[in-house]
């Protein structure tokens, strides 16, 4: 059996290299077609080739594409064998709107070269009930390729929009998250076009470049893998209702492709040769958000009320009620709790006219979590009496709209009465040295004592030109400038140093995350191990070229392997492997197998990019 194999591999091969030079690219479609209309386009090719690249339908919507099918014909002929395979390349489309559009030529690498199809014309012209029995049996050609080509429904992958509140009060905290739900493997999924959030002030709850939290659920009998790709608190700024536009995902998407038997006589191994995996570009959509907002009740509305709306504690605090003239006092209001806290305006205060005063220092201390917004605002005032007396600080009032209650509720701080004594004399002033006004200088008069220092005489006839002096004060700008140029030479050469020792450690570094991976595929922690892995392949092309994190993607690393002649192989290997860790993440299934297979590649494809460095 294994000599068989590799008989038919060898003849393959040879055939491959001997059609390389005869290789064609044929597109074929239809040349009409009615709007709205499903259609396919195929490129045929007569020997095996890599790296196919589509071309742009402008004008049509592609709905799945490239799939991949092939087909095999062996005949024996007086005791000579001839094989002949054909490689075929399918989109299935939907005409837009009419017109005449030009479909540019696609493109495959076939032993070394480059070689590209014909270019298709199209017209698209208004349907008629003529086109409805085309569409129908583009749609049952569509359907019997099922079979042939994977296919991902809107039930297998798809975004879940849910609101914590329907019926908010205006000012009230909702919080809306959007979780994906997929059922087969997906990477790199990037969100493209945001929700709109118009009448909403909002709060974004999960932090930029977070790790997503995955786990798994069971509906309708079948598992999914769930990640929570967005989280926002939203504070609604008018009543009525409001709707949160569909939010846009890109990803790409893992189907099975499965190849129907020929008729050859070698028809046993086609699941070998034939079947594959295939990546998919899709895009998705959330469903839209439909939010009724109340508005706050008129009954009871207290005349402070500045649209606080959740539930607040309010604090004040003094620094000291008995002072002398031009000394400062701090006055401090804080406001805590959860609702729409970074919306509150400063609050209203009548100070005695004898008082200098001025605009607060705002400190905000914000808490985000799967709750919401909550934390403290602190309003700090700087207050300085001129004269001496008795002076009054009146209660200040904060209202706001108690959720639990359903009711507005005002909160008092107390009356401070201030004792300011007579000053020192030496009639103080301030200086605002700070455009804010909040850092304070004390002059203690405006007239201070002369000192009268000694003077210093020189002896007759002593010029600074040409002195010891002069010289030196001369040459302190080249020493300078020297001194400048060596620490600068020695700085430049502790970062190429770095870079280096950066290179050098890269290995170990990798080693040591791999070491750590392999204690939670022990341990069965998915979620850790995939992190691990996927810091250890990131992190050792990052050390290793000197590339940021931040600049690092899937073409960086390739170009980052080719710049240092690394093998076309490899390179596509180190690719395919990152891709697969992220397909393992979201991948439903046996995680014990996965993680285990993606250790091992893991580690196969840093050790062959190593020796390939050296």
């Amino acid at each position: 059996m294994k000599r068989l194999i590799l008989l038919i591999l060898l003849i393959s091969g040879f055939y491959n290299i001997s059609s390389a030079q005869d290789a064609k690219l044929i597109a074929s479609g239809p040349s009409t077609v009615g709007t709205g209309q499903q259609f396919t386009i195929t490129y045929s090719l007569n020997t095996n080739g890599t790296g196919f690249k589509g071309p742009n339908f402008k004008g049509f919507s592609v709905l799945s594409g490239p799939n991949q099918q092939s087909s095999s014909n062996i005949q024996v002929i007086n005791g000579k064998m001839t094989q002949s395979v054909t490689y075929s390349y399918v989109y299935y489309l939907s005409a837009g709107n009419e017109g005449t559009y030009t479909i540019s030529p696609a493109s495959i690498n076939v032993g070394g070269k480059t070689i590209s199809s014909n270019s298709l014309t199209i017209k698209v012209v208004k349907s008629a009930g003529g086109n409805v029995q085309q569409n129908q049996q583009n749609n049952n050609q569509r359907n019997n390729n099922q079979n042939n080509t994977g296919t991902i429904s809107a039930n297998d992958l798809y975004i879940k929009a849910t609101v914590s509140n329907p019926n908010p009060y205006q000012g009230e905290q909702v919080i809306v998250s959007y979780k994906l739900y997929t059922c087969v493997p997906i990477s790199s999924p990037n969100i493209n076009k945001m929700a709109n959030n118009k009448g909403f002030w909002q709060e974004d709850l999960l932090k930029e470049n977070e790790q997503l939290k995955v786990h798994r659920e069971v509906i309708n009998g079948k598992q999914f893998t769930v990640a929570e790709i967005r989280k926002v608190a939203l504070f609604p700024q008018q009543s009525g209702k409001l709707t949160i536009d569909p939010l846009e995902v890109d990803l790409i998407a893992q189907i099975q492709v499965q190849r129907k038997r020929s008729n050859s006589p070698f028809d046993i191994f086609d699941d070998v040769l034939f079947n594959s995996a295939q990546n998919v570009k899709k895009t998705i959509n959330s469903n839209a958000v439909t939010i009724n907002v109340k508005p706050l009740p008129t009954a009871g509305k207290p005349e402070g009320f500045s649209g606080a709306v959740g539930n607040f504690t309010f604090r004040s605090d003094i620094d000291r009620t008995e002072i002398k003239a031009n000394d400062a006092i701090n006055l401090k209001f804080t406001i805590s709790g959860r609702g729409n806290i970074k919306l509150i305006d400063k609050l209203k205060i009548d100070f005695p006219p004898d008082f200098e005063t001025y605009d607060p220092k705002v400190l905000d201390n914000i808490s985000k979590s799967d709750n919401g917004i909550s934390g403290t605002k602190t309003f700090e005032y700087l207050i300085i009496p001129r004269n001496q007396g008795n002076f009054t600080i009146k209660p200040i009032t904060f209202s706001y709209f108690d959720l639990n209650k359903g009711k507005y509720v005002t909160l008092t701080s107390p009356e401070y009465n201030l004792k300011v004594n007579k000053g020192d004399g030496k009639q103080n002033t301030v200086s605002v040295t700070s455009s804010n006004q909040q850092d304070i200088k004390y002059i203690g008069s405006d007239i201070q004592y002369i000192k009268i220092k000694p003077v210093k005489l020189f002896k007759k006839g002593f010029y600074f030109f040409q002195s010891t002096l002069y010289y030196i004060l001369l040459l302190i700008p080249f020493l300078l400038f020297i001194t400048y140029l060596i620490i600068r030479r020695k700085h430049i050469k502790l970062r190429s140093n770095l870079a280096l020792l950066k290179n050098k450690k890269a290995t170990k570094v990798a080693s040591k995350r791999l070491k750590k991976a392999s204690q939670f595929l022990k341990s069965n922690e998915s979620d850790k191990f995939f992190i691990e892995i996927s810091q250890a392949l990131w992190g050792y092309i990052s050390d290793k070229f000197s590339i940021p994190l931040a600049e690092l993607s899937m073409d960086s690393v390739s170009q980052a392997l080719q710049s240092k002649s690394v093998s076309d192989e490899i390179s596509k290997e180190f690719i395919e492997t990152l891709h697969n860790c992220e397909f393992a993440r979201f991948a439903p299934g046996d995680n014990a197998t996965k993680m285990d297979k993606i250790y091992k590649e893991s580690i196969n494809i840093i050790t062959k990019t190593e020796r390939e460095l050296k």
